[in-house]
């Protein structure tokens, strides 16, 4: 009799027939079609049978996932340089992302321009696209972003055909970033969606350079995770992920708004020069300084009194930064961000809790209505999972809406909970 081979070399097939096999084949799948092609699976009815509630929470964890982000105050760069690269090889005309690759990221592309302005007024942005194996730019790095979303809404500007080349991308965004002064941050936003690369000589080498250079290169994958992908954005101190799903997409692209850390290589603290020019109208057309063109408006540069078209932008005669104070102003948020909110999850509060002034019910302590837009909470979710919905800002309190929530920390960037408290002791003394 032959000898039976060990448990770990002993492969038991069993070959009967099951007339549930088919029904079982059906059923059975891949981990990653349970979790996104049977996401009805998560949704439950509530007491009354109605689905209304639990999507009304799925889109508000949705809403919070970004907001949910590192607070600490650390030292960042707003004078901000970053080159958008896009990939238009052939592989952007797959179609696992609705409706494809390419509309998608165009999409995509054009809100995180609008985007990324509103969140930092004083950088600049410029695009470039790969495709058959070379490297064009679309726009130059300018703070005007009508300009780079005119160029992404031009059909020729994206077509896709043949094979990208990251080296030689990498490259024309290293050139173009050659003269920007210590105090600004080089930084590049590739999205990829091939496996491949056409490559003139050894992409190490360029690699190497960014890192000498402290570019940081931010890369998003459409396909899967390249090695040399991981590597580059190892070496230059970024980040590097494949999108799941068209929502995932979106966050990759969008995590990259806010401005990074400052190297520890930079950590010096050094003052800027800026002038903050007037808008000016002329009876007569005169040539602008960036773009050579005749116009009757535009900023008159208060050193060298050269005329420049928009703002934020450098003098092209003096080389003096120029920007608008608003701008300044609306920078400042990112080094001071504003706390997250805790959420109430239970209605059960300690004496110790200080009783804000929103509150209506001294017996139980809660607030009846958000301290900023005044519209009451939800009587009907009261109960014992009470709280959804509804937040508390760890500083003074006060308790927020979702809507709220989201406007504090998105658009206002201060929270009108702890403005009114310190405005009170001035209110007092006048």
């Amino acid at each position: 009799m032959a000898r039976r081979p060990l448990d770990e070399e002993y492969i038991d097939i069993d070959d009967t027939f099951d007339g549930n096999q088919d029904d079982d084949a059906g059923k059975a799948g891949y981990a990653w079609e349970e979790e996104y092609k049977r996401s009805w699976d998560v949704l439950q009815e509530d007491e009354e049978g109605r689905l209304s509630s639990v999507v009304a929470q799925l889109q508000q964890q949705r809403k919070r996932r970004r907001l949910l982000k590192d607070t600490a105050v650390i030292q960042r760069g707003i004078i901000r340089h970053l080159f958008l690269i896009v990939d238009l090889s052939e592989a952007m005309n797959e179609k696992d992302l609705r409706p494809n690759r390419i509309d998608l990221t165009i999409t995509y592309a054009k809100q995180f321009v609008i985007e990324y302005f509103d969140q930092n007024p004083i950088s600049q942005l410029g695009i470039i696209v790969t495709r058959d194996g070379i490297a064009e730019k679309l726009t130059e790095l300018s703070g005007n972003p009508n300009d780079h979303v005119r160029a992404l809404d031009t059909r020729k500007n994206i077509e896709t055909s043949g094979e990208p080349s990251l080296q030689n991308a990498l490259q024309l965004a290293r050139s173009s970033m050659v003269g920007v002064p210590s105090h600004g941050s080089k930084e590049i936003l590739l999205v990829f969606g091939a496996l491949t690369t056409c490559d003139p000589t050894d992409i190490h080498d360029t690699v190497n350079l960014l890192q000498r250079e402290n570019v940081r290169v931010n890369i998003v994958g459409l396909a899967a995770e390249v090695q040399i992908c991981r590597e580059l954005c190892t070496k230059t101190k970024g980040t590097y992920g494949v999108v799941l799903n068209e929502a995932h997409y979106k966050d990759l692209m969008f995590d990259a708004i806010p401005p990074p850390a400052i190297a520890p290589t930079k950590n010096a603290s050094n003052l800027v020069m800026m002038g903050f020019p007037r808008r000016h109208t002329e009876n007569q057309a005169t040539f602008c300084v960036c773009h050579s063109k005749l116009t009757t408006t535009g900023y008159i540069c208060p050193r060298c009194g050269s005329k420049v078209c928009e703002l934020p932008s450098d003098c092209d005669v003096c080389g003096l930064t120029l920007v608008s104070s608003p701008h300044l102003a609306r920078s400042y948020h990112h080094l001071f961000p504003v706390e997250n909110f805790d959420e109430i999850r239970s209605r059960v509060i300690t004496k110790d809790d200080s009783f804000p002034s929103g509150c209506t019910d001294s017996n139980n302590l809660r607030a009846m209505h958000c301290f900023s837009c005044l519209v009451p909470f939800d009587k009907a979710e009261t109960g014992a999972t009470a709280g959804s919905g509804q937040y508390v800002c760890p500083k003074c309190r006060q308790e927020f809406c979702m809507d709220c929530d989201i406007f504090v920390h998105e658009v206002l960037h201060n929270c009108p909970g702890c403005w009114s408290i310190a405005s009170k002791p001035q209110e007092s003394h006048a």
